[in-house]
């Protein structure tokens, strides 16, 4: 074994009984953070306003800061945008996250000095409990490579402005950087397809044992490998690809593809990153969930998604959530967001530690009908439906036809395949998946058999649809995702008008 190999099993042993220590005391942690954050939060203007003076409990805190999304905070946001200083954090940003935002179109996120060590750590903690668990290390003498948004960054009152995974590419460990992939050059490109194009180019040759990135486009990567190189596999051009990181999105409904896409099994890695923070990783190959970093700057809260419509629904910390319970995730940060709704929700499948997993988002559900569906269901059911079936799934959107020409209204899966499959097999797989969702969801089943809805239809789409698609809205690539589940029809009608 390589010196560096040793030194990454002394420091993987070292690191993770440091993560341990706090993981088995959490309620512990996050007190102490939510301490730090109030003591520091109190002599800025958010803090002065919200009276964070009188502020030493959770509930004083809920008393004083109401939770609010992007747009509430935007007037504080705005101010820091025009230059001013300790606004929501003390001081100015280092950085502001350019991410798509829903009503507010560009949404910029403080990150601040003391916040950007957490988006950094979380990436190295997980590499490092991956080795001390697996004992593998000799991807580190190989190349590694993650697909990102580009590093360039805009200056904006002194603020340093950018994509999350750009700014990142700024930070790269010092134990990879002889390693790590594509070229600065190449990494710069904003084009994805050129960008995809140049990368292939440069890695085609290369021994590459760690890929990374959000499995949509990382598949984009991988047929462009496999068409340039002529190879059946990807393992067959990279044979010591050993490891598949990702994160953004549920790994679930492209598992297969990729597993055709490879050739062969190998070890995956989840990241739960977002420009609010770096929120969970995948701390063990042998448990389910990610471990929630309860010890990086931010103090979470946690409300039941069956109780957003409440005027003020509780707020769960920690020391009382429950497991298999979907949950809103909340956050106050040392970035300066206080209260803050991501969007995200979760559910813990473990507690002491406590684990979770992503079930979707807020606002991506369809309730036309009051079934609340969310994109875990859906993803599950998917997941199941195809198991018994010939054929792959590059993307897929859901969306309630609520007028149908006639009959009753429906759930419509737009769908992606990688080969079409014929009328009977449409018919087929329509039926599987209406079965699994009416499992997986009591209320859809309940209007099914009340013939409110009736079962669901699927509509085919050509290969390269959902692409077209991102790429017509400037989000081809990097840390976009298409939203799996809509409670309108705005995304198929637009795709429809490009089509």
């Amino acid at each position: 074994m390589s010196v560096k190999g040793l030194a990454a099993k002394f420091l993987a042993k070292f690191f993770v009984w440091k993560i341990r220590k706090w993981s088995k005391n959490p309620i512990e942690t996050q007190n102490k953070v939510f301490r730090q954050l109030i003591f520091n939060g109190k002599n800025t203007d958010f803090g002065k306003d919200h009276n964070f003076y009188k502020i030493n409990s959770h509930s004083e805190f809920i008393a004083n800061v109401k939770v609010k999304d992007y747009e509430g905070l935007l007037p504080y946001i705005e101010r820091i945008l025009k230059g001013e200083k300790d606004v929501l954090w003390p001081g100015k940003p280092v950085y502001l996250a350019k991410t798509s935002g829903t009503t507010s179109g560009i949404k910029h996120i403080p990150i601040t000095k003391e916040s950007m060590p957490t988006h950094v750590n979380g990436s190295r903690d997980a590499i490092f409990h991956y080795i001390n668990e697996t004992g593998k290390t000799g991807f580190l003498k190989r190349k590694v490579i993650f697909l990102q948004g580009s590093p360039i960054l805009k200056e904006l009152n002194g603020i340093k402005t950018g994509r999350l995974s750009g700014i990142v590419a700024h930070y790269t460990p010092s134990y990879l950087k002889t390693n790590i992939m594509p070229s600065w050059k190449s990494n710069c490109i904003e084009d994805w397809e050129k960008k995809v194009e140049e990368i292939t180019n440069e890695t085609i040759n290369e021994d590459m044992a760690v890929i990374g990135g959000i499995p949509p486009w990382v598949q984009m990567y991988f047929e462009k490998l496999k068409k340039v190189s002529g190879k059946k596999t990807i393992s067959e051009l990279f044979p010591n690809f050993k490891l598949f990181v990702y994160g953004g999105v549920n790994y679930e409904p492209y598992r297969n593809t990729f597993n055709k896409l490879i050739g062969k099994k190998i070890d995956t890695l989840e990241y739960f990153p977002a420009s609010e923070g770096f929120f969970a990783y995948q701390d063990s190959q042998k448990s389910n969930g990610l471990l929630l970093q309860l010890n990086s700057g931010i103090f979470y809260e946690f409300i039941k998604l069956k109780d957003m419509g409440l005027e003020n629904p509780k707020r769960y910390t920690v020391e009382n959530v429950t497991k298999d319970t979907n949950y809103v995730l909340i956050i106050s940060t040392n970035a300066g967001l206080w209260a803050y709704n991501t969007g995200d929700t979760i559910a813990f499948t473990s507690l002491f530690p406590h684990r979770i997993i992503v079930t979707g988002r807020y606002k991506h559900f369809i309730s036309a009908f009051g079934e609340h569906v969310i994109a875990s269901e859906v993803e599950k059911s998917l997941k199941l439906a195809l198991e018994k079936q010939p054929f792959e799934v590059n993307e897929f959107c859901v969306v309630p036809q609520v007028t149908p020409k006639k009959g009753l209204p429906f759930h419509e899966w737009w769908i992606e395949f990688k080969k079409p499959p014929s009328k009977s097999e449409v018919k087929k797989l329509s039926a599987a998946l209406d079965y699994h969702m009416q499992i997986n969801n009591i209320y859809y089943k309940d209007l099914i058999e009340g013939k409110i809805l009736k079962e669901l239809e699927i509509i085919v789409l050509k290969e390269g649809v959902f692409k077209k698609y991102m790429k017509s809205k400037g989000k081809l690539g990097g840390q976009n995702k298409l939203p799996r589940l809509s409670n309108d029809r705005t995304v198929v009608e637009e795709i429809v008008l490009k089509n």
